[in-house]
């Protein structure tokens, strides 16, 4: 089966048919993004972003190479996702706030642990259950 996966990150024109997203920080298996899986894009609302805006296929995918002079870093990739639907209903931190028992087995907890808890933004894989909670708002 397929990981699927969602990134978190500054985006300029929620309405554009494609996104270049640049040296993404990697989180929870993000690392392992490749052309042909499914992304969930939300626009960073630290940076002016509403949420969730749309469904996507990446259609590249490259690692960023480790720096030599530092001895612990996050892996980052470098994506281009190719837009597949725009989202109907809003999703961000404000509805995915109230979601904080971590160990509940709900997809908003998970979404909210994993792209709201800390305020950076990345690529994450996210769970089945995540993404068809997801896809309820396309």
């Amino acid at each position: 089966m397929p990981v699927i996966y969602a990134v978190k990150a500054h985006i300029a024109d929620a309405r554009a048919h494609s996104w270049n997203l640049s040296r993404q920080k990697t989180m929870y298996g993000g690392k392992h993004i490749a052309a042909g899986d499914v992304i969930y894009l939300f626009a960073s609302e630290n940076e002016g972003g509403s949420g969730l805006i749309a469904r996507g296929i990446v259609t590249d995918a490259k690692p960023v190479p480790l720096r030599r002079d530092l001895e612990r870093q996050t892996p980052r990739v470098t994506i281009t996702v190719k837009r597949i639907k725009l989202a109907k209903r809003r999703l961000g931190r404000a509805e995915l706030r109230p979601f904080t028992n971590w160990k509940d087995g709900r997809a908003e907890t998970e979404l909210n642990f994993k792209f709201y808890r800390q305020a950076t933004n990345k690529i994450a894989g996210i769970s089945a259950e995540a993404a068809a909670f997801l896809q309820k708002r396309f």
